[in-house]
């Protein structure tokens, strides 16, 4: 019996995050990360927002505001079926472990059922819910993460020079 093995090709990366606002040396990191990827051939990055939504202290009754992540998962979910209804994949790998994609990768499936979702969830996560859901999953580890590193610098394309972060060693 042959053995066959099936190429693919990645055509497209899409990151989906959301801009922090605060503290500076988070905004500042992100920044740089983000930068670093649009030098990327092939990948785009798509935002969200964050909303600040007010927390009362128990102990002290002090009110702070707490950033929430609004619209990447509604993000994710709108690109993932425009995808499919324009046929620019016939397999999507989605990196999550967000439950809240349930829904639009059981509509993929049943509205193209010859497309396949493949689920790789993030160190240390997990969805049962969503790899149920997929064609297939895997756990990434953190091992692959750490063969993942960018490059000591990325130069933009405005000839700028980013600096991977020590903390990143």
């Amino acid at each position: 019996m042959a053995r066959v093995i099936a190429y693919q090709t990645l055509e497209h990366t899409k990151y989906f995050t959301a801009r922090v606002g605060s503290p500076p040396d988070k905004v500042k990191r992100q920044s740089t990360y983000l930068d670093a990827l649009q030098t990327l051939p092939g990948l785009s990055i798509l935002c969200g927002r964050y909303q600040l939504n007010p927390f009362k202290c128990r102990n002290c009754s002090h009110i702070h505001q707490i950033p929430n992540e609004k619209m990447t998962d509604v993000n994710i979910a709108v690109e993932l079926m425009q995808d499919a209804f324009q046929d620019r994949f016939d397999t999507a790998l989605l990196l999550s472990a967000d439950s809240d994609l349930v829904g639009p990768v059981v509509a993929v499936q049943k509205l193209f059922p010859e497309k396949r979702i493949v689920v790789a969830c993030p160190p240390g996560r997990f969805s049962a819910n969503l790899c149920n859901a997929a064609s297939a999953h895997f756990q990434i580890g953190r091992a692959a993460i750490a063969k993942s590193l960018p490059p000591e610098t990325v130069t933009t394309a405005s000839g700028f020079v980013l600096a991977r972060p020590a903390s990143w060693q």
